[in-house]
């Protein structure tokens, strides 16, 4: 069958240092930094004190009081982030078949917040089960795609899919799927998290993954330096409309760019750790890249997973290495995680935005919080080092892997009729 082109017509993002795309976008470009102490629980106790929350979020801002009772922070922050993206896109039911626009929304977590509270309530008391009613729904990840087909009369494809911090690029990669099989128009797609709470920072803590620099947490994120010592949690969401491009032409949306390829791979390797040769990484890209037609040589930005993980870093740059070859040194590599953390679930969504707005703009956004090259990742390479540069790229990826070794691969081109 022909397969239907599909572009991106409406962005929103809700960010640690950004409440909306267009003070996320200033935010990255000017290198600000997200990440300061922890202010959702008191983190005393804990091995790490700082994360990178939504700063001058008010829930009373975007709902009433009844809602705000009824959506753990995770889902408020995916309504957040769609409610920008539709508003962006100008889809209505006048120049759109609302039977026909889907919704591909998750989370790595979803209401882990919730569930640690109800859970701990419940320990305090006489063993009388007395939980909320919205306990069940304020946990489970999908309740955000079903809340917003409800809220806009989407009824199209409605799921979520769930891979870690893969998760809400596997969201795009299946609305990109149902839009270019015809079995959608248009698809919301994305994902958030919330995870910056006692029982979140305490697991990624007994896993050792976190950054324990809580001298200094302002550079604690450091992708790609030599010292290093772990991700910094993040917060938030971010979410696209992907539309079929004649349908978005006809009705005269305006277009930030066309995705054109996607890739998919599992390491088979560890739960946690990447293949420390970046196997699975390799096939992500290299798919991505056929998926799309084009030549390997052709790709001139890469937004990396980039987490700041010694072992994760050095992976995805063999990889790089692997898939480029003497290409790779032509290539604008970056980690937007130095700037907003690691927001898991969200963070395919969010940083898919960071990779288009690239293309739109013309600007690479750079890696911060670079002290000292590591002797292990070829220095020749170029990380868009603690400084935006301006560049006219044409073809783009944004990578985004999941523990369990589950990748995605999303290669934007910047539109073209």
């Amino acid at each position: 069958m022909e397969l239907k082109r599909v572009v991106v017509t409406g962005l929103g993002a809700i960010t640690p240092v950004g409440n909306n795309v267009k003070d996320f976008w200033q935010g990255l470009i000017s290198g600000k930094n997200g990440v300061g102490a922890i202010t959702r629980f008191d983190s005393t106790n804990y091995k790490t004190h700082f994360a990178a929350e939504v700063k001058d979020y008010d829930p009373l801002n975007y709902f009433d009081r009844k809602d705000v009772r009824k959506y753990d922070l995770f889902a408020q922050f995916a309504l957040v982030a769609a409610e920008e993206a539709v508003q962006n896109s100008h889809l209505t039911p006048v120049n759109t078949d609302f039977d026909e626009v889907g919704v591909v929304l998750t989370a790595g977590i979803g209401g882990v917040t919730h569930f640690y509270n109800e859970v701990m309530e419940h320990a305090k008391g006489d063993g009388v089960p007395r939980f909320s009613p919205y306990y069940i729904p304020k946990m489970i990840l999908n309740i955000p795609a079903g809340v917003i087909s409800i809220k806009y009369g989407f009824r199209g494809p409605n799921f979520a899919t769930v891979s870690a911090c893969a998760s809400s690029s596997h969201a795009i990669v299946s609305g990109f799927d149902l839009i270019r099989t015809g079995k959608a128009t248009a698809v919301l797609a994305g994902g958030a998290e919330a995870g910056i709470c006692e029982a979140g920072i305490g697991g990624f803590n007994a896993m050792h993954a976190l950054s324990l620099r809580n001298d200094d947490p302002a550079t604690a994120s450091r992708p790609f330096d030599k010292n290093r010592d772990g991700f910094v949690m993040g917060e938030g969401g971010g979410c696209v409309v992907l539309e079929e491009l004649e349908h978005a032409l006809k009705r005269g949306a305006d277009i930030y760019a066309e995705l054109v390829g996607v890739g998919m791979s599992g390491d088979a390797y560890h739960i946690t750790a990447p293949h420390p040769e970046g196997y699975g990484a390799c096939l992500s890209m290299e798919r991505a890249i056929k998926d799309a037609g084009i030549d390997r040589t052709e790709i001139e930005h890469i937004n990396t997973h980039g987490t700041s993980t010694p072992q994760g870093d050095l992976a995805e740059i063999v990889a790089v290495k692997k898939v480029f070859g003497d290409h790779a040194y032509n290539i604008s590599l970056n980690s937007t995680k130095s700037m907003t953390g690691h927001l898991l679930g969200g963070t395919g969504a969010v940083e898919a935005i960071a990779t288009i707005m690239a293309l739109h703009k013309g600007i690479i956004p750079p890696t911060i919080n670079h002290f000292e090259d590591d002797p292990q990742i070829d220095p020749k390479l170029d990380f868009t080092f603690n400084t935006a540069r301006k560049r006219d790229i044409r073809y783009a990826l944004s990578n985004a892997f999941g523990f369990g070794g589950q990748n995605t691969s999303l290669l934007f081109k910047k539109y073209t009729l």
